[in-house]
């Protein structure tokens, strides 16, 4: 430990709120805690330089769920529990929209289509469920969320049919997760970046930096799929794997797509394909904390790319990266005071962008 006087007296004294993880989660909790408590100081923990999980590596989608993914979902959840599920993830995001403004995320609307391959199998499973789906979502939306329409895209090797979400949009995550940095910290919020927490208890005991500890009337942990450390929870890491092309001349794709029950994903950013996924794969291998990619994975992310995306089109990849998701075997994340003093929002099952808002509030009002 190498603090002076003046930045433990700065930094780890008198604290109220520390919130370990500065992702979208723990971001937004410290938002609604200031303003819940003006006065209150609110120290923010993250161990990497930025973000270090999903926050600043997902694919910008703003979206609540795939007709395939809701299928399936029903399988698991009662429809009382996908239909919260989807309320809760169109709430999150117009809430992230009016929090930053969709100027300052780039919020688009521009639909998201599902794909299905040319065997069609999914297709068919999911097709006559529909309407009974849009149904059950009309509450939500007051209009049908999914209808069947010609692919018009050139995709190749891929049903005839896509079905479209008229609803779904996309963001621009670096500006999304600036935008709430910059306005977190304009209110007085302190963040420390580099700080990785090996020990908390419920008497408000933290300890980073080779064992230097401090004092905190309250801990939120926000750290998602790194959560486990902390908490004894049915709780997994999932790690998800993503490339993005050089820039391609001309490129006619404009909204959000999904692929085999959404595992697979891709959109247009700056003329340029971005594609991830394929955990599905070795979801074994997949269970990690720890960021890479494997030949396994991005070589299938390639063939889609070649062989259904664009085919008989050369591209050339740019770059290639990882994120850290937290999933379970259920859909609903962990909102819950864990003990007196220690709080958490973790879980969010892909959808941070859709509930990482909507969670930092819930937590805010928990406390």
């Amino acid at each position: 430990m190498n603090y002076s006087y003046w930045e433990i007296k700065s930094w780890f004294t008198n604290v109220d709120f520390t919130i370990i993880g500065s992702g979208i989660v723990g971001l937004s909790t410290a938002f609604h805690l200031k303003e819940k408590y003006p006065k209150s100081n609110i120290l923010i923990l993250e161990k990497g330089q930025l973000p270090n999980g999903a926050s600043t590596k997902n694919a910008g989608f703003a979206c609540f769920g795939s007709l395939s993914e809701i299928v399936n979902d029903l399988k698991n959840h009662s429809i009382q529990e996908v239909i919260d599920l989807v309320k809760k993830r169109n709430d999150g995001l117009n809430l992230l929209r009016k929090t930053l403004g969709d100027r300052n995320i780039d919020f688009q609307q521009l639909g998201g289509y599902e794909l299905f391959n040319n065997s069609s199998e999914l297709f068919e499973k999911c097709a006559p469920k529909m309407q009974e789906i849009n149904q059950y979502l009309e509450p939500v939306f007051k209009d049908d969320i999914f209808l069947i329409i010609e692919n018009s895209f050139k995709f190749d090797n891929i049903n005839p049919q896509l079905i479209l979400n008229k609803f779904e949009g996309q963001i621009d995550t670096g500006k999304m997760m600036e935008s709430l940095l910059k306005k977190v910290q304009s209110s007085g919020v302190k963040i420390l970046n580099n700080a990785e927490v090996s020990y908390i208890d419920d008497f408000g005991t933290i300890s980073i930096e080779n064992n230097f500890s401090f004092q905190s009337d309250k801990i939120i942990i926000a750290t998602n799929g790194f959560a486990k450390e902390f908490l004894e929870e049915n709780l997994q890491p999932a790690r998800v794997q993503v490339l993005i092309t050089q820039p391609i001349k001309n490129l006619h794709i404009k909204g959000t797509f999904h692929l085999d029950e959404g595992y697979y994903y891709f959109r247009n950013i700056d003329n340029r394909i971005l594609l991830g996924g394929g955990r599905n794969l070795d979801f074994k291998v997949e269970e990690t904390t720890t960021f890479g990619t494997t030949e396994l994975v991005q070589q299938k992310l390639e063939s889609l790319l070649k062989e259904v995306i664009l085919p008989s089109q050369e591209v050339e990849i740019a770059h290639k990266w990882s994120g850290i998701m937290g999933v379970g075997n259920q859909k609903k994340a962990i909102v819950k005071q864990v003990s007196n003093n220690v709080y958490c929002g973790v879980r969010l099952g892909g959808m941070g962008v859709a509930i990482g808002s909507l969670i930092g509030k819930e937590i805010s009002e928990i406390i």
